[in-house]
């Protein structure tokens, strides 16, 4: 393997899959991360997508809508957009998972699922709970732990779809839970992963969200998240809440934890931060994180002792943004190039 080239000099010498005992090497090539110009520094390369909007055709691709219902007898009802190859082959199914007020149609979902496709791989792009078209069946909400909602998607895949295995995808908050549910147990059709720009340490990551660097991307966060949670229907003595929420913090703290059975913040941080887990991962899975991410702290991933397990493929490029990647090396973002490398080795195989 040739790991990536532009990583701080402070980060400790990066295991490969290749250093496990029982697995061969693989025949990983991933590029350098060279920002495109003008896309310099963390900021632009955060909202570039944002800015440009940039149009991912799906069109040539067969597209259907999936439903699957949760597992807690709440009733409610997660849904997925299918997009299928005209001639499937024997290649897994691919299941994008979307960060925090995402959803299917994101442009970063959209972007790797063209990439993918016309690679001729098989994509679902999930809609967690209470999100996108899930938003009217569902009277609860996903939230950065919610690994149980993952696992009964899986679960209720059609086997023609998973015969092959399926490789996760996770994309911020979204990535949190992969890289949780992998740690937990993922079911053995889960062949391969990959997280990028998850929030490993959700307290490190709400403190850094709320720094005055962050003001404006703060605010418009959690904007955001007021207005997803009061379009859903949760009980009427939560939305003054809700609404009187002044931070990320306070929304975690008197909202998503006592919702969902935790007394704070604090311990639902705690208790939901995937790097909490990612010493028990047996699925291969790459992990890239921009170190100049300026909503999540590098300190978690320069701390985790990658030579613990070498199942994880970390990339730690010095620059990216947030879910940003935009890279010189051609106009498909970086990420999903690396994403494509890594699956190479992967695809046909099973653990490692």
């Amino acid at each position: 393997m040739q790991p990536c080239t532009d990583l701080m000099n402070s980060i400790p010498p990066i295991p490969t899959i290749a250093d496990a005992s029982d697995a061969a090497p693989l025949p990983f090539e991933f590029p350098s991360f060279v920002p495109r110009a003008p896309w310099w520094g963390a900021d632009l390369q955060t909202v570039r997508s944002v800015l440009l909007r940039e149009a991912y055709r799906l069109d040539d691709y067969p597209e259907k809508r999936l439903r699957f219902r949760m597992w807690d007898r709440s009733g409610d009802v997660l849904h997925g957009t299918l997009n299928q190859q005209a001639q499937p082959g024997d290649l897994p199914l691919v299941v994008l998972v979307h960060g925090l007020t995402g959803c299917a149609e994101s442009h970063y979902m959209r972007a790797s699922a063209a990439i993918l496709l016309r690679r001729g791989l098989t994509v679902m792009r999930l809609n967690l709970r209470g999100a996108g078209p899930s938003r009217p069946f569902c009277v609860e909400q996903y939230h950065a732990g919610r690994t149980e909602d993952l696992l009964a998607v899986l679960a209720q895949l059609p086997e023609h779809l998973t015969r092959s295995g399926i490789v996760l995808v996770g994309y911020s908050l979204g990535a949190n839970q992969v890289l949780k549910l992998l740690g937990e147990g993922a079911p053995d059709s889960v062949i391969a992963a990959a997280a990028i720009s998850a929030p490993i340490d959700l307290a490190e990551t709400s403190r850094r969200m709320m720094s005055r660097r962050n003001y404006l991307y703060h605010r418009r966060v959690v904007a955001r998240m007021k207005e997803e949670v009061l379009g859903m229907p949760i009980p009427d003595h939560y939305r003054p809440i809700v609404r009187s929420a002044r931070n990320c913090y306070e929304f975690d703290d008197r909202f998503v934890a006592p919702r969902n059975g935790w007394r704070s913040a604090d311990e639902y941080h705690e208790v939901n931060s995937a790097v909490r887990f990612m010493d028990r991962i047996h699925v291969p899975t790459l992990v890239i994180h921009a170190l100049d991410d300026p909503w999540i702290p590098a300190d978690a991933y320069l701390s985790f002792d990658w030579s613990s397990n070498p199942c994880l493929t970390p990339l730690l490029p010095r620059h990216g943004g947030h879910v940003g990647f935009h890279g010189a090396g051609g106009s498909d973002p970086w990420h999903d190039q690396c994403l494509l490398e890594f699956l190479k080795g992967f695809i046909g195989s099973s653990r490692c």
